[in-house]
């Protein structure tokens, strides 16, 4: 039984670090979509 809670940790905690990673990498490709948006909307408005 041991055995199994401890395969069953280190499962859970590789999945959340492996979504947090995810998550931080997609969060900040959107963000910098969204800036280069911005920037061009703006650009085009002053011409």
């Amino acid at each position: 039984m041991d055995e199994q809670l401890r395969i069953i940790l280190i499962i859970i905690v590789s999945v959340s670090i492996f979504g947090l990673l995810v998550f931080v990498f997609v969060k900040n490709y959107i963000r910098n979509k969204i800036n280069k948006l911005v920037k061009e909307e703006k650009d085009k408005n002053l011409k």
